[in-house]
């Protein structure tokens, strides 16, 4: 029999446990991206927010941007596409932007490479000039807000508690809660979310909030650092017609208050459209035309013959003008024939963007008005954080009521089903196969119930904490250690459930004592395998591939989990399966537990008598419960450590932005 303490797979598990605790507690706090990677979240996070001393107030922003050409190359190395093509423009404080164009014309790329978070690829190559206030991106950055088309939140916090909870991870000073109340309070108004301040966010399983009141927070929380520029990316998507008049309303009032606002959008209805200030039109990543938008766009439109006719909508009048018929051949060349000649003319075009109110006119913003006043604040610091963090995780796991009604059920039955099964079970020869397997599928059973509630949720919650991390909001050893003590006491409730209500009904070794080992066990195993499944969701990037992936792997721990195959017959290639399997460890001490002690009836000399005799025959014998506990601890560790490894690998990295070719530096 193999000892837990005698074999270099415990040992070097046990060392990369140790490893992770000291470095949960001795990090240096929130992971800031690198200065290489640039991505304007960290600039933003290192300078001040709103509780600052300069008042809160925002910093009027241009940001200008020349010749940014993106291109796909395929694996040879050969361009195979361009995403966009030799385009420029700029936007100013004060006005409200819209990128508009068909769909595939480049909208969200553009937007990505103007907010610094186009996606790294070896693949693409991005080439051109930013520059804010006048300066080069890179050598300096300015706050922005990022608002996704997709809304991620915590659905089981409130939306009062959700801003509040932003404020005091994203200012960099912690302000006291009179004073958060307060500025959680003017947003609430600002935003027009004071109404549904107090209901949850909501999910699918769950009702809460509509989709316009979600984006709506999705800007409120971006707003907390007050942001000089702010970019949405498709902010009317999935949102009725007045729900999407409600958020381009906020973003055009937001713009009025001083704010960069950049917004890409499909096909917005006239109302919206009249709330543009400017807007540029995208064509298969080329620029048809970039200046103001009303009138003025029609106006010069009207100059080539494409008059928009009385009564129909510009916005739709303009995206059926640079968009390719595909109809026919006939119809597809001509009309990019005519997209290729509007291109041609608004490049040979000087001056296309009207002047609009300089940035001395705009330091004194309405915004800095009305959130001008100074806060009072004191320091804040990593234990701080990881409290909030904690909050946060216990809110959304004791609130999961349909989560954890779902999961009671089910212990409930599967307990159920297996006790009638293995109704009182006695003492003959045939109940020694009949407990080793109900043992069995009782680790079974819990392991794939940890599992697959775990990779079913993590990898949605990792996109948010992916997001958090992004903006230096905090460190990811405090949200791991936060998850894991947040967890314990809903995660244990399961198993205890599941063992109540089996071991009675089965009868197995019926002490007190020995029942509380055996719900310690599967406890621990349920924890273990929460463990692995949040590896699984931190290796792959959707949770359909984390409930594809996850089952599977826990198949092979189940093959090797000492019922169907001895671990002294195991290959010696595989040994070390057995070694790292949680349901080997978790069967093991379930066995132990049971059959120890145990008399069995017997006829024949070659009978088994004993339940330690039984113990042999699974190769467990010499074993105790507490090398098989300490086992599964150094796996649950283990798998903790792989997942902490790659989060801190897969953080979201980001495209550089190459100087153009010098022919068009020269141009300009």
């Amino acid at each position: 029999m193999l000892r837990v303490g005698g074999n270099g797979v415990a040992q070097a598990l046990a060392a990369l446990a140790a490893a992770l605790l000291l470095r949960l507690f001795a990090g240096p706090g929130p992971s800031l991206p690198s200065e290489e990677e640039d991505p304007p979240a960290a600039d933003e996070s290192s300078g001040s927010g709103a509780g600052d001393s300069d008042g809160g107030g925002v910093l009027p922003v241009t940001i200008r941007w020349r010749n940014i050409t993106c291109s796909l190359s395929d694996k040879r190395g050969r361009t195979v596409r361009f995403l966009l093509t030799d385009v420029s423009g700029e936007a100013k404080p004060g006005r409200l932007l819209a990128i508009m164009g068909p769909s595939g014309s480049g909208k969200t790329t553009l937007l990505n490479v103007l907010a610094g978070q186009l996606a790294a690829s070896p693949r693409l190559r991005l080439t051109g000039r930013l520059e804010v206030n006048g300066r080069p991106r890179s050598h300096g950055g300015c706050k922005i807000a990022y608002v996704r088309q997709e809304d991620l939140f915590f659905s089981q916090l409130t939306v009062r508690e959700t801003l509040s909870l932003a404020a005091e991870l994203q200012l960099p000073n912690e302000p006291l809660v009179e004073e958060r109340d307060e500025y959680v309070n003017k947003l609430l108004f600002r935003i027009g979310l004071v109404n549904c301040a107090d209901s949850i966010v909501g999910d699918a399983k769950v009702r809460g909030i509509s989709g316009g009141e979600k984006k709506r927070l999705s800007l409120a929380c971006e707003l907390i650092a007050s942001p000089s520029v702010i970019f949405a990316d498709e902010p009317t998507t999935g949102l009725d017609a007045f729900q999407a008049e409600k958020v381009m309303e906020t973003l055009r009032q937001l713009a009025q208050d001083g704010h960069t606002v950049i917004c890409s959008i499909h096909q917005p209805r006239s109302s919206v459209y009249s709330k543009f200030d400017d807007i540029m039109l995208l064509s298969e990543g080329a620029v048809v035309y970039a200046g103001p938008a009303k009138e003025e766009a029609l106006f010069y439109f009207a100059k080539f013959g494409y008059v928009c006719p009385d009564h129909v909508n510009p916005a739709e009048f303009l995206a059926d003008l640079i968009s390719v018929d595909y109809s026919s051949a006939e119809s597809v060349h001509s009309s990019q024939k005519k997209i290729d000649d509007l291109v041609e003319a608004f490049s040979q075009s000087t001056s296309n963007i009207a002047r609009v109110v300089p940035i001395t006119e705009l330091e004194g913003s309405k915004f800095s008005m009305k959130f001008g006043r100074k806060l009072i604040v004191r320091r804040g610091g990593w234990w701080k954080k990881f409290w909030l963090l904690l909050k946060r995780a216990w809110m959304q796991a004791s609130r999961d009521g349909p989560t954890n009604k779902v999961r009671t059920r089910m212990s409930i039955a599967s307990a159920i089903i297996f006790g009638s099964v293995f109704w009182r079970m006695g003492r003959s020869q045939t109940s020694i196969q009949d407990r080793m397997g109900l043992l069995q599928v009782a680790a079974i059973n819990t392991a794939m119930a940890a599992l697959t509630k775990t990779v079913g949720v993590f990898p949605k919650e990792r996109a948010i904490v992916d997001r958090e991390r992004t903006k230096g909001s905090y460190g990811l050893g405090q949200y791991l250690l936060s998850k894991l003590l947040a967890e314990i006491p809903v995660g244990a409730a399961f198993p205890l459930i599941f063992g109540s209500v089996l071991y009675p009904m089965a009868r197995l070794h019926p002490t007190l004592s020995r029942f509380g080992k055996f719900c310690g066990i599967v406890t621990v195993e349920s924890f273990a395998a929460s463990a692995m499944g949040l590896t699984v969701g931190a290796m792959v990037p959707t949770t359909e591939a984390a409930m594809a992936l996850g089952p599977s792997l826990m198949t092979v721990f189940i093959v090797f989990g000492g019922y169907y195959v001895n671990s002294e017959n195991t290959p010696v290639i595989f040994r070390w399966i057995p070694r790292a399997s949680l349901i080997r460890w978790a069967f093991q001490g379930l066995c132990i537990n049971e059959f120890s002690g145990l008399k069995f009836d017997h006829q024949h000399s070659f009978d088994i008598q004993t339940g330690e005799q039984a113990l042999e025959r699974l190769s467990f014998g010499g074993s105790r419960i507490r090398d098989t506990v300490v086992a599964q601890g150094r796996i649950l560790m283990f798998w903790y450590w792989t997942t902490y490894l790659l989060l801190q690998r897969n953080k979201p990295k980001y495209q550089q932005l190459e100087p153009p070719p010098p022919q068009l530096q020269s141009l300009e």
